[in-house]
This record gives C-alpha cells, structure tokens and sequence, in this order.
C-alpha cells in the first residue's frame, strides 16, 4: 500500500520564486530515492504564496528515509527562513 502526501506551503510576501525554486530543486532528487514513486509542484494560480507539493511513496518507511536525505534537510533550513507560516503535511492512503 503506497502512502501519499500532500504538504501546503505558505511564502512570505515577496519569497514566493524562492519557495518556488527550492521546491523545484526537491524533485529532480526526490525521485531518485528508490521509495519514491511521483513528487510534484502546484502552485495556486489565484495566490502564488500558496504552493502544494503532491507525493507518492512506496511506504511510510520511505518517507521517513525521505526527511534524512541530503537535500530535504537543506530545503528545509531554507524553508524556515521564508515561510509565512509551518507548513501542513497530510499522509493519505487509499481504502
């Protein structure tokens, strides 16, 4: 049973390309990781402060492995310096 993620992220005013860019840089990586099966950007058209990252892991296991990475670990220094607020992270699985 494979687990998806959804995190909603929120940049402060005027950080909205630099939440955009680190996101981007997580994907290319990310699905490299042997537990990971899609990992994509979305940002809302109407609000480019709000931006959702959509992902796909082979198991929760994964997705722990996930947050050790490398390149998790400095996006997230990054993020803490321009988000508006913490970030929502929704495990989801299907019936």
């Amino acid at each position: 049973m494979s687990l998806h993620v959804v995190a909603e992220l929120r940049a402060a005013t005027g950080n909205e390309d630099r939440l955009r860019t680190a996101l981007e840089s997580m994907i290319e990586p990310s699905l490299a990781e042997p537990g990971c099966y899609a990992y994509q950007l979305f940002i809302n058209p109407n609000d480019p402060t709000h931006q959702v990252i959509v992902e796909e892991w082979k198991s929760p296991e994964a997705l722990e492995e996930h947050f050790t990475t490398p390149h998790f670990l400095h996006v997230a220094k990054v993020l803490e310096a321009i988000l508006a607020e913490p970030l929502t992270i929704r495990r989801l699985v299907a019936e």
